[in-house]
């Protein structure tokens, strides 16, 4: 059926097809779905506590054998700079005045945890079969840790030398991801984002550099997608932001209706939000404050002086301070349950491969 068998077998999934690990949107309902197709479900886990990513593990290991990817972030943790925490408050402070927020109130914790001994402890006893990072890799007796657990180890590059660099610190495969893809942008070896690589051009290029397969992500969301991805040397395809149509996904109602009427030149690079750049909906505080500004503080630590404002602003239905992540191919989506998009995606991509044959 895929005459590149080369993730299917690293993984024992049926279908090239991998669940992106969406913070946020995406739970262990989603991640069954997908599994249950064919494909590789994923729990992302960098906002979750040890105990939630422990239940949600349990639900899904209670519902499908099938293979599951767990998914991280590495970062280093930046320093609290106190100056440049209150240069953006004040920044914020006429949102806070409009909204009727207490300027002078306390900043909720905008919490991402990184890849640490706590974390690889809860790998080490959850056993997922599959373990995936963002930003780079932890250090390596941690990555060696995760490999003797009996998972495989992937990651995101966003440039060749970034693939390079994680295949020779014992990546299994290599996540290709171009400019187009929403959310956070994979970057780790550099900090210009404005020189990122669109996805078509980006995977063959890292697949003639690296001896392990690609999976390709950013900008994928039909069979016609994942077909060029695999002409061009992927053996997979990551989807991310199709999986956001799914009633699965845990969107507020803001971001739900405005990727149900945005344009495909709608979504922007932004450090606003968390202060890395992430691809997603163009909304007010983007425009107003400047989508890639220096003024948010490090990631992940813009993103608590706004909590407040979304707190008062999502449910009276305005997605004004809400990050609303989306990749490029958004009009592509189609509302239908995961596990129904999955075997869609299967067969528009085998149909497609067979016209090109």
């Amino acid at each position: 059926m895929w005459r590149d068998r080369r993730i299917l077998d690293l993984f024992s999934i049926d279908h090239p097809i991998l669940l992106a690990p969406m913070a946020g949107p995406v739970l262990s309902d989603m991640a069954i779905a997908v599994a249950r197709a064919g494909g590789l479900g994923a729990l992302p886990s960098a906002l979750l506590s040890h105990e939630q990513t422990r239940a949600e593990m349990a639900k899904i290991r209670a519902a499908t054998e099938a293979p599951i990817n767990m998914n991280f972030f590495c970062h280093v943790p930046p320093a609290y700079d106190e100056g440049r925490e209150a240069a953006w408050r004040e920044t914020l402070k006429p949102y806070y005045s409009e909204l009727g927020v207490d300027p002078a109130e306390p900043i909720p914790v905008s919490n991402r945890t990184p890849f640490d001994e706590a974390l690889c402890q809860t790998v080490e006893e959850l056993r997922p079969e599959v373990v995936s990072f963002h930003f780079g890799l932890p250090p390596a007796p941690l990555v060696a840790r995760v490999k003797a657990s009996g998972a495989k180890v992937i990651a995101s590059a966003t440039t060749v030398r970034e693939a390079i660099w994680l295949e020779e610190r014992g990546c299994d495969a290599v996540i290709a991801q171009g400019f187009e893809a929403g959310g956070h942008r994979g970057i780790f070896l550099s900090e210009h984002a404005d020189q990122q690589v669109g996805t078509m051009a980006l995977v063959p290029q890292v697949a003639d550099a690296v001896n392990v397969p690609v999976i390709a992500a950013g900008g994928i969301a039909d069979g016609r997608g994942i077909a060029a991805a695999l002409a061009l040397g992927a053996s997979a395809a990551q989807i991310g932001t199709a999986y956001l149509f799914c009633p699965e996904a845990k969107l507020v109602a803001p971001h739900r209706a405005a990727l149900k009427v945005a344009w495909d030149d709608d979504t922007v690079l932004t450090r606003v939000f968390t202060g890395r750049p992430a691809r997603g909906i163009a909304n007010r505080v983007i425009r107003e404050v400047g989508a890639m500004s220096d003024l948010p503080p490090q990631f992940p630590l813009a993103g608590g002086a706004l909590m407040p404002l979304r707190g008062k602003a999502e449910p009276a239905g305005s997605g004004d301070f809400t990050p609303m992540w989306s990749g490029q191919a958004m009009r592509l989506g189609r509302e239908m349950p995961a596990a129904e998009l999955t075997r869609t995606l299967v067969a528009e991509t085998q149909e497609r491969l067979r016209q090109i044959a």
